[in-house]
């Protein structure tokens, strides 16, 4: 269905890879995609960051590439890759492959990431705020410039999307390299009036720095318990939704937004 027939924003789902098992994860992404989702994603950690810290986890891209030729329709990535884990050109490699095994379906979800526990149990640095996001911002640039010298390129446009909410260096580094942006309130106390909030500031960015904000897609991601927001999130300018999802994965939730999408007057 094009979106121009649409009710409501795309809708998609983040399946959390932790306390599951890859045979739960499979049949969880493929009934997904049956059910006629937009987006598929999986979160990139290498341990669990709720519930039992020694329980079952699994890497986000093993997951992607088996993601990839498990699915046929939705589009899938990573919400999001931390790019402290990796070198980026090897990422942006590692990018392009999921993407021709997708057939042209993935977007790159890219972060600066958070987790200290991960970095310190990976023996992978976590410098302060501020060097973290000079290494992200880096990082950004040598995958960008990466994918385009790589042979065979993307098999599709493989968009950019950059995730957070940091009013001064996050934002700036959205309004001038990316083509999503994804936020993610579940500590806010007003989420869509801060996604309103924030999304007015990247507004403020793309003029500063000479792009339309129109470029930017403006992406929310939500708990199953905030679904009763997303009217309010799409007035907002969302044009796309993901519920993040623990396992067991119940997707009554997510068709429920998928009727909202499809049904005008729902």
């Amino acid at each position: 269905m094009s979106q121009l027939h649409r009710a409501g924003p795309r809708v998609g789902v983040q399946l959390h890879p932790q306390h599951t098992d890859i045979g739960e994860l499979r049949a969880a992404w493929r009934a997904a995609d049956a059910l006629g989702v937009d987006s598929i994603w999986t979160w990139d950690h290498f341990l669990p960051h709720t519930g039992d810290p020694a329980g079952r986890h699994f890497e986000c891209w093993s997951l992607l590439s088996a993601m990839a030729v498990d699915t046929e329709h939705a589009t899938l990535g990573s919400l999001v890759s931390c790019t402290a884990f990796r070198n980026p050109h090897v990422l942006a490699d590692m990018a392009r492959t999921v993407d021709q095994l997708s057939g042209g379906r993935l977007v790159l979800g890219l972060g600066a990431g958070w987790f200290e526990a991960e970095h310190t149990a990976y023996g992978l640095p976590f410098p302060g705020p501020a060097a973290r996001m000079d290494a992200f911002a880096e990082s950004v640039r040598t995958i960008k410039e990466r994918l385009g010298r790589l042979n065979p390129g993307p098999a599709g446009e493989l968009p950019l999307l950059i995730g957070g909410g940091g009013r001064k260096r996050t934002l700036e580094l959205v309004a001038r390299e990316a083509d999503q942006w994804n936020w993610y309130g579940w500590a806010s106390a007003d989420p869509v009036a801060e996604f309103r909030e924030l999304s007015g500031v990247l507004d403020g960015w793309c003029e500063r720095v000479g792009r339309d904000p129109g470029a930017v897609a403006r992406t929310v991601m939500v708990d199953p318990d905030q679904v009763p927001l997303v009217e309010g999130f799409a007035a907002a300018g969302a044009v796309e939704v993901v519920v993040s999802l623990p396992a067991p994965y119940d997707l009554t939730v997510v068709e429920k937004l998928m009727r909202l999408r499809d049904t005008p007057g729902a």
